[in-house]
């Protein structure tokens, strides 16, 4: 079989790809160039991709991805955050760019499927494709590759999953691949210096200073600018107070940013929309485990189902939903599906 692998020039993708050569398959490399200043597709990314594809004796080509990434990935980051919500561009390069564009761009080279480094698994079995946490709990990836359609996983393949990030380094070395004791990244791509503000005033113009309220809407301070600033941030507010003060959230229209205590930022339910199910629509009330961002641990929840929806309860309450962000719903290492999270709210 023929298959793509999205090469970053880390030692993930590297492996990924030895790791196919060694099942007998044919290995074609692809590094895709998003953005012109990335953490992964710099020049420098760019030939460690190449070293690695010589070393592995295997074709290696560049592809112009940056028209898609701009449409699928930056335009809706920018608008979200305009907006006052709080997105994930991972889980929209995965789903549109690699699990779809990319598909689609290998297909007329005869690559039946699209291969990346991501620490999560997949089963094929009976027709179905189940989605898996990664063998590795502290690099597990699962909560990022759940696709905009359940088919749109056929296509794609794991191959570290099933490792941990030391075995697969140890693969890497045994190998003599040059990237084997490369450090990884984990800021946005095209975000390299981490610059939130800076990458959001050169897109939508200078930020605005507005005033920083409490609950009751009586102003407590002054922001610089209300992109700089996160839900659930409790530093850099410049305001004191008698007890320690958080973003409780972001309103993008007056241009104000509000602020409370903790227990403010405490939520029994969200409401979660854009559901997408792996394995058929959900219409019966269901328990299973919910991570409302990247990092955060897995938490008991029930789901009650609508059109398109869903209004999720958790065992016990959450701090710092923010609306915008990614919600994974898992069963054991399954994962079921996924939403975006539309409103928090708050614990009574």
């Amino acid at each position: 079989m023929r298959i793509a692998v999205a090469m970053s020039g880390g030692v993930d993708s590297s492996t990924a790809a030895a790791l196919l050569l060694e099942q007998g398959h044919e290995v074609v490399g692809f590094t895709l160039k998003v953005w012109d200043r990335s953490r992964c597709c710099s020049l420098d990314d760019v030939e460690d991709a190449r070293r690695v594809a010589a070393r592995l004796g295997i074709p290696f080509y560049v592809l112009d991805a940056h028209d898609v990434f701009e449409r699928e990935v930056v335009e809706p980051f920018t608008a979200e955050y305009a907006s006052g919500r709080t997105p994930n561009p991972c889980v929209w390069c995965n789903r549109r760019v690699k699990f779809r564009w990319l598909v689609e761009r290998v297909r007329p080279l005869g690559c039946e499927l699209v291969a990346t480094g991501h620490y999560a698994r997949l089963e094929v079995s009976g027709g179905r494709v189940r989605l898996r946490k990664g063998v590795d709990p502290r690099k597990d990836q699962s909560y990022f590759l759940v696709p905009e359609r359940p088919g749109d996983l056929e296509r794609v393949r794991f191959p570290v999953g099933g490792l941990t990030k030391e075995q697969v380094r140890g693969r890497a070395e045994a190998l003599g691949l040059p990237v084997s004791s490369k450090a990884e990244s984990q800021d946005v791509c095209f975000l390299p210096d981490g610059d939130l503000a800076g990458f959001l005033e050169r897109r939508l113009g200078p930020a605005r200073p507005g005033p920083i309220v409490d609950p009751e809407g009586r102003v407590v301070g002054t922001h610089r600018g209300q992109w700089a600033y996160t839900v659930g941030q409790r530093r850099g507010l410049g305001i004191s107070a008698a007890e320690p003060l958080y973003v409780v959230r972001r309103e993008a229209r007056e241009n104000r940013l509000v602020v409370g205590p903790r227990s403010a930022l405490l939520a029994s339910e969200m409401e979660v929309e854009e559901l997408v199910w792996l394995h058929g629509v959900m219409e019966e009330e269901l328990e299973c485990g919910v991570k409302i961002r990247s990092t955060a641990p897995e938490v008991r929840c029930i789901v009650r189902p609508g059109p398109g929806r869903a209004r999720v309860r958790f065992a016990e309450p959450q701090f710092g939903v923010a609306p915008g962000q990614f919600a994974a719903f898992y069963r054991g290492d399954e994962v079921l599906g996924g939403g975006w999270i539309r409103e928090a709210r708050p614990d009574e």
